[in-house]
């Protein structure tokens, strides 16, 4: 009845043991505190239920930051272990233990924390920036949100049931099939990644359709904020290589739980077909994660700068530059297996061109900030920041394009440190300066400055201090994924790396502490005018935090920069001549209980609970045929609530003016 699930699943490692008691304790204790303070309808009815693009957006953002915690927590016992374990001394993890860790770092931080990061702010602001009323799909886009959280619950209930996989974060076979891997770890992070992914590739489309239906009357496609195009952009990667991903991890699935064999080299199979899928997806995954953190620095060098992006068409023409290219030098993550010099020699011609387009954007960001009156407020210091740890990444990626020099540093720990040098300093930078940046857009108040600088310091010392030196033990030789070491000259490096992860634990309490204060702050910090930040965009003409409708009358748009002409015009916040009814959606529940559904036919594959497994899916199914003869799916809000609404928030404009 069971299926292979028994008393034996729960860990017997005490360090594994104590994380999955630990994190049950969290969870209990917050559904007694919810519990305690009476708050649960109020959740499901304003939240959990929620079809909001708004509070969808900062409910992803509060699991990402979750996901942080538990990602980061992984890299600390990584650096810790590798600074103590030398000179015959093995430290304090078990080897499988230590491949369990480094794997689940990669498959949390990529698919748990950054990318609903991206998917968070992308909720919250482009609905906003092209002045529509909510996403083209809403319950499709409250779908998405909690098939994404069943994958970040599938993948901490390995915690303290069964095993998370050991093969590394793209799984490679041999390594990933059912011989070398007979336990649960690698179907969990196949289910995690499948039911996660299809939320991701819902998003993906329905994003592509917001932004190409709903845009304002007049906001033609060369009207479109920064921000906006690097999401059309990324959405159509999504689509375009997320159906990679499923097939990838389907055939993987068959190969394990049917006995076929497309990815062994048995019958016929070929493991590096399996190489070639996973990077075809995965190179476009970089880029799905980066060009969202370029719209958020364009957006921010523009509005502290006080000035008009340089050369926005150029920024738009690169960043579809990028995308295209994108898929077309996934090779270069493996010129050392044997495709040939002439494949090598296209594939690091490929990934040198990329190069050029991203330059473009960096040259087109400092031209910007050349003769402004830069403001040094939080947001900006990320993106200065972000110019010059993402230029460092870049020229070390271009070195590892020229696939002789990659054939010294693959595999090493030089590789790592490329990889970090472009996410961390990429995509997470971005994604922090896009969360100052917007934090007062989505809640009403700012963020503390004072914490916020102590995180961008705490973030970018740490980073330099742990990750340059190991570009140094790549090129002394030393391979990822060891787990001890016994050569001397390489320990006082690690030990330096490891200093430099407790500093970027610092910058991460730091983050923590400023929402904390600012939270308690916010009456002191509140700015009603809802332009705390003297924005350029459409997102800025609204309140702060905008109105369920978003916009009382759709507004028509003719510029780049609509509040700045409309500043200049002095309409600015002029109250709409006259209201009129609004249509909105109504919420529901519907994407929850499907995904409830799709949690449980998750753990039953994984467990393979036959019975399970197959009442989540008729479940999940049964949910959606019924939801579509549902004709209560939206509303219309009378025109005197929405006066009333605008009544209050002049009414504040008017005693903030006073």
């Amino acid at each position: 009845m069971f299926g292979k699930l028994t008393l034996n699943a729960i860990p017997h490692d005490p360090i594994a043991l104590s994380a999955a008691a630990g994190a049950a304790a969290g969870v209990v204790a917050l559904v007694l505190l919810v519990t305690f303070l009476g708050r649960w309808k109020w959740l499901w009815k304003e939240w959990f239920t929620s079809v909001d693009h708004k509070k969808i957006g900062i409910m992803y953002i509060l699991v990402a930051l979750v996901m942080l915690i538990r990602g980061f927590a992984d890299a600390i016992m990584m650096r810790s272990q590798l600074a103590v374990a030398t000179g015959g001394n093995e430290g304090y993890l078990h080897p499988e233990h230590y491949d369990q860790i480094f794997t689940a770092h990669g498959v949390i931080m990529i698919f748990f924390m950054a990318m609903p990061f991206m998917t968070g702010l992308m909720n919250i602001i482009v609905p906003l920036q092209i002045g529509a009323r909510d996403v083209a799909f809403p319950l499709l886009n409250s779908l998405s949100f909690w098939l994404f959280v069943v994958g970040v619950a599938l993948v901490n209930v390995s915690l303290g049931i069964g095993e998370f996989a050991t093969t590394g974060w793209l799984a490679y076979p041999p390594l990933s099939g059912i011989e070398m891997s007979p336990g649960v770890g690698v179907d969990y992070y196949i289910w995690s990644l499948q039911i996660s992914g299809l939320g991701t590739l819902l998003t993906g489309v329905n994003f592509i359709v917001t932004i190409l239906k709903m845009r304002a009357p007049g906001m033609d496609m060369m009207k479109m904020p920064v921000f906006t195009w690097t999401v059309l952009c990324s959405s159509i990667l999504i689509v375009a290589a997320f159906p990679v991903l499923t097939a990838t991890l389907a055939m993987l699935s068959l190969d394990r739980y049917l006995g076929m064999h497309f990815f062994t080299n048995d019958m016929g199979g070929n493991p590096m077909m399996y190489v070639n899928l996973i990077w075809i997806w995965g190179h476009p995954e970089v880029y799905i994660l980066v060009l969202p953190a370029f719209g958020i620095f364009s957006e921010v060098v523009s509005t502290f700068s006080g000035k008009r992006l340089f050369g926005y068409k150029s920024m738009v023409y690169a960043t579809m530059a990028i995308a295209f290219l994108s898929f077309i030098v996934w090779v270069h993550h493996f010129f050392t297996m044997g495709a040939g010099a002439n494949v090598n020699a296209f594939f690091g011609i490929m990934t040198m061109l990329i190069s050029i387009p991203t330059g473009v954007k960096i040259f087109n960001w400092v031209f910007t900030m050349y003769g402004g009156r830069i403001r040094f407020s939080v947001p900006i210091m990320w993106t200065l920041g972000f110019l010059i740890t993402f230029a460092i990444g870049g020229m070390t990626g271009v070195l590892m394009s020229v696939p002789a020099a990659d054939f010294v540093v693959h595999n090493s720990l030089f590789l790592i440190a490329h990889f970090h040098n472009t996410i961390i300093g990429g995509v997470v930078f971005g994604y922090i300066a896009g969360f100052a940046y917007w934090f007062p857009k989505a809640t009403g108040f700012k963020l503390n400055e004072f914490w916020g600088k102590g995180a961008f310091w705490g973030w970018l010392i740490g980073f330099y201090v742990a990750f340059m030196p190991l570009y140094i033990l790549g090129f002394m030789g030393m391979t990822r994924r060891m787990n001890t070491t016994n050569y001397e000259p390489w320990v006082p490096f690690l030990w330096v790396a490891f200093a430099g992860a407790g500093i970027v634990l610092l910058g991460i309490a730091c983050q923590f502490i400023q929402v904390i204060v600012s939270v308690f702050q916010r009456k002191k910090l509140a700015d009603v005018s809802g332009d705390p930040w003297d924005g350029r965009t459409l997102e800025w003409a609204t309140s702060s935090p905008p109105p369920f409708y978003n916009f009382a009358v759709l507004p028509y748009v003719d510029d780049l920069e609509p509040v700045v002409k409309a500043k200049e015009e002095g309409t600015f916040r002029q109250r709409p001549a006259k209201y009129e009814d609004i249509h909105m959606p109504r919420n529901t529940g519907v994407g929850l209980i499907i995904s409830l559904f799709l949690l449980a036919m998750g753990f039953g594959l994984v467990w393979h609970i036959w019975w399970m497994a197959i009442v989540g899916f008729v479940g999940g199914i049964v949910t959606f045929i019924v939801r579509s003869y549902d004709d209560d799916i939206d509303y219309w809000v009378p025109a005197a609530e929405v006066e009333r609404i605008e009544n209050e928030y002049y009414q504040r404009l008017k005693q903030q003016a006073a």
